[in-house]
């Protein structure tokens, strides 16, 4: 058995295959970069929604912006994504053998670098506009006063029932090929490796050598720009290499915070530091004088301060106390992800609806 099972842990002398536990372990590690970023822009939205509300609204696309120069910059430097080269990987070239592989410092070629940068980056990004997408969908349906009744309701219904089972699919998908390659019947252990044309493997010597004098040389090798055209592309060029470079090196200093951030808000974690440090429940805050000139409030209680109308269908917003009538707040939060009246960031999620004893 130990013999069957030696691959798993090691590879030969003549295989440059990493382990099944490296290949996990690189990809675990951005995975947990984004929950642990889209924490600290939440904290920063939630102090300060005027100056940084903007960052959680475009979390994706900033996310994704920033994600796209880092592995750009490490894809075209050293053959890998950020995460790869964080465990000593690199991108080889599917059908190179041993002898006509290229360096990890020259980069991949501009065929495998695009089709990375469009797994690595942009599916990715469709996924989670994807998930939100069904999250809206869902939450439209179950929330909504007035459900639409055509042939788009059996359509989205159709859509979310189906959903759950294309992702399983997916999922599927992974486990399977990660199976296959403990087993060593694939070089792969996601089919997205194979949709970019490549595999992983380790660095070799000549790779970290060649890794490590790669700058000197660079800069050495560098010549002044003779015309404007020049100039300015090589001046973009700096500052884009520059701002991935600073990326970079960022979150490789603070890979291992943003780890322990990612666990430290974990819900398991967080369900222990409530128990050791359980507080008694705070008094209910003072209510606003509604004789106030607010413009925001009206002065009487049971009018809408969205439409200005004697309330219907009572809903309160939990993250900041107010009631409105429930289709004024519902379209608000969805649109703009705050409340009202005192500019929180917000979701759907956070309206509770109010049954009074007549009802």
């Amino acid at each position: 058995m130990a013999e069957h099972g030696a691959h798993i842990t090691t590879a030969s002398v003549a295989d440059d295959q990493p382990s099944i536990f490296e290949v996990v372990a690189q990809d675990s590690l951005m995975t947990a970069v984004r929950p642990a970023l889209q924490h600290v822009v939440k904290v920063l939205a939630e102090s300060n929604p005027t100056h940084y509300g903007f960052l959680w609204r475009w979390f994706d696309e900033i996310f994704t912006l920033l994600d796209l120069l880092v592995q750009q910059h490490y894809l075209s430097r050293t053959s890998a994504s950020f995460s790869e080269n964080f465990y000593g990987l690199k991108r080889i070239v599917m059908g190179d053998t041993h002898k006509s592989q290229r360096l990890a410092s020259a980069g991949l070629p501009k065929k495998q670098l695009w089709k990375s940068i469009m797994v690595l980056v942009l599916l990715p990004y469709l996924k989670v506009k994807l998930e939100k997408l069904v999250s809206s969908l869902r939450e439209e349906d179950e929330y909504s006063i007035h459900p639409p009744s055509s042939r788009w309701k059996r359509f989205y219904r159709a859509f979310l029932a189906a959903y759950p089972f294309v992702n399983m699919a997916w999922e599927g998908w992974f486990l399977v090929q990660q199976l296959r390659y403990i087993l060593g019947k694939a070089q792969h252990h996601s089919p997205l490796l194979r949709l970019a044309g490549v595999r992983l493997g380790r660095l070799t010597v000549q790779d970290i050598q060649a890794l490590e004098h790669k700058p000197a040389k660079v800069s050495m090798m560098q010549q002044p720009a003779r015309s404007v055209s020049e100039k300015m592309k090589s001046a973009l060029k700096k500052a884009v290499g520059g701002v991935a470079l600073s990326l970079s090196t960022g979150l490789s200093v603070g890979v291992f915070f943003l780890q322990f951030l990612d666990w430290w808000y974990s819900s398991e974690n967080q369900e222990t530091i409530k128990s050791l440090t359980a507080l008694p429940t705070p008094p209910p805050p003072v209510h606003l004088d509604y004789n106030s000139d607010s413009p925001l409030l009206p002065k009487m209680k049971t009018v809408c301060p969205l439409c200005r109308k004697t309330r219907v269908n009572d809903t309160v917003l939990a993250t900041s106390g107010y009631v409105f009538c429930y289709r004024c707040v519902f379209h608000y939060v969805r649109s703009h992800q705050a409340c009202p009246i005192t500019g929180y960031p917000t979701e759907v999620q956070h309206l509770i609806k109010l049954y009074s004893p007549e009802n």
